[in-house]
């Protein structure tokens, strides 16, 4: 393994009442999840509200920010920065 810094993100579903109760759930299950891979959990959880249950197709998360970059300056930059631990298909 080399020396770099890794960062990851991981996306959970939570069943609550609202937004705030959905958020202390994962960041109960984010500290959990850090202390039993011997990772750090930064502190960052945020919220997205399902319209209905999910399935096959349903949106499970969305980011929209503003970008100066073109399309693929703004995939380079934010996503595809060469750094990445994934399969490629």
């Amino acid at each position: 393994m080399d020396d770099r810094r890794r960062a990851g993100l991981r996306g959970t579903l939570w069943q609550a009442p609202s937004a705030d109760e959905a958020i202390a759930l994962a960041e109960a299950e984010a500290r959990t999840y850090a202390a039993d891979n011997g990772v750090g959990y930064l502190g960052l959880a945020q919220s997205y509200r399902l319209d209905s249950p999910p399935g096959a197709g349903a949106e499970v998360f969305s980011l929209l920010r503003g970008s100066p970059l073109e399309p693929n300056a703004y995939l380079d930059a934010f996503f595809d920065t060469g750094t990445e631990y994934q399969q490629h298909h």
